[in-house]
């Protein structure tokens, strides 16, 4: 029986990762990503999920936040 890869993630990093998921499936969906470019299209989607990501932690102050 071989060993399962084991991966936690935090919070936010769970959510970073569905969110790139989604930019990744997009950019497939619309034959941006071609055979051999796979790699380059998942860290450019991980980069915009980021980005977005910063975008609304800039944008929006949460509860925790708030002193």
């Amino acid at each position: 029986m071989s060993k399962q890869p084991y991966l936690k993630l935090e919070q936010t990093e769970g959510v970073v990762t569905q969110v790139a998921g989604q930019i990744y499936a997009a950019n497939i969906s619309v034959g941006k990503v071609s055979e051999g470019t796979e790699g380059e299209w998942m860290v450019r989607s991980i980069r915009e999920a980021i980005r977005i990501a910063r975008t609304v932690d800039d944008s929006i102050q949460a509860d925790a936040e708030i002193g």
